[in-house]
């Protein structure tokens, strides 16, 4: 057996499914201890929410933690020092006043509540009736006046304008990058549209049974050996791939 860098995001893919998420957590703690492989939590959630979930159920402690789609890393979640390195490549054309301004003005979009924004992300609600139409016309407006930023919609509510660097994807290559771990030696776990990020490098993919529409139509356009669409839901599904792919 060899180390290698397991990556997850957290609501309905590492968790909602407590037996087999128990029989996950005992393979990959014994596996991070017998070969050094190690483990990141790349979550939505913001560090507040994450400390909520980590309270509620029996979560590994991560070696790393991604959090609010990708725009915070943290070495030590317990001291909240966020990582200043990840920081300054994310603020690179990001201009979040003037962004949200221009965002404000329409009027489908509801601002999330504070804990949920940060420095490197503007998140709002938007129903799914309206995003098709509002996302293409808010995209090219901030283009266009030269803003470098992407849009994740996901879960049919949730949108987040963040810097042109900032997603999960992104994050787990500045990890790897740090870490000096291979793409072949990387596995990600994702269940909805803010982890399609995921999914576009080299690493391999693995996604649950229970994924999303938006996640699963990009799949079907997207389908390649590197991926893996399991049956089973949640930590059970995760364990489907990691079986599939070699790494227990």
């Amino acid at each position: 057996m060899n180390p290698f860098l397991f990556v997850t995001d957290l609501d309905h893919t590492l968790v909602g499914d407590d037996r087999a998420l128990e029989l996950l957590n005992q393979q990959l703690e014994q596996h991070r201890q017998q070969y050094g492989t190690k483990i990141v939590y790349a979550t939505g959630r913001s560090l507040y929410l994450y400390k909520q979930l980590a309270q509620e159920k029996p979560l590994l402690t991560p070696d790393a933690l991604i959090t609010a789609v990708g725009t915070e890393i943290y070495f030590n979640p317990s001291q909240a020092e966020v990582d200043r390195e990840w920081a300054k490549i994310l603020s690179q054309g990001w201009h979040r006043e003037q962004i949200a301004a221009i965002a404000n003005q329409y009027s489908q979009l509801k601002p999330q509540p504070e804990s949920e924004q940060n420095p490197f992300k503007i998140s709002y609600y938007l129903s799914e009736s309206e995003a098709e139409a509002l996302l293409s016309t808010l995209e090219t407006e901030l283009l266009s006046q030269g803003f470098k930023i992407k849009l994740v919609y996901s879960g049919s509510q949730d949108l987040d304008i963040l810097p042109l660097k900032g997603d999960k994807g992104l994050a787990v290559q500045f990890l790897r990058s740090k870490w000096e771990v291979t793409a072949e030696a990387t596995v990600t776990c994702g269940d909805s549209g803010n982890d399609i990020a995921l999914f576009k490098g080299d690493e391999k993919g693995i996604i649950v049974g229970n994924a999303k529409s938006e996640l699963r139509q990009w799949y079907q356009t997207n389908q390649n050996d590197s991926l893996y669409l399991a049956e089973a839901v949640c930590a059970g599904g995760i364990l489907e791939g990691l079986k599939y792919f070699g790494f227990l």
